[in-house]
């Protein structure tokens, strides 16, 4: 089995910080691009950073100069660092990885994990 871990979230004040981690382990191979989403309440779930796995990344507008995505390949690992966090960050953090259940498989699948809420109080 695939399984997608999170951890890092919490509650803090405006103007913190948090890294979340998202670990990834089981049968999946040929991870192309690994990411976070977020989703609050009442609102559709929104791209918030993406890796690829030839080093680009892109941000959503709302968090760029905020928010940093980093991997470590080696270890299928993924983090986000957050900072200065305000309210409207207040969301479920998702992990999210493309990859293959075979090696050289040739197509890409979603992978989620099942979230981290992240809470910014005023």
């Amino acid at each position: 089995q695939v399984q997608l871990v999170e951890s890092g979230g919490g509650l803090v004040q405006a103007g913190g910080s948090l890294r979340l981690s998202c670990t990834i382990s089981g049968r999946i191979f040929d991870i192309n691009a690994m990411g976070w989403y977020r989703q609050a309440p009442g609102q559709q779930r929104e791209l918030v950073a993406a890796a690829t796995s030839g080093g680009s990344t892109n941000y959503a507008d709302s968090v760029k100069g905020r928010f940093t995505i980093s991997r470590d390949n080696a270890k299928n690992w993924v983090y986000l660092q957050m900072n200065s966090l305000k309210p409207e960050d207040t969301a479920v953090y998702y992990c999210n990885v493309h990859g293959s259940p075979y090696r050289n498989y040739g197509v890409q699948y979603d992978y989620w994990g099942q979230g981290t809420q992240v809470t910014v109080s005023s």
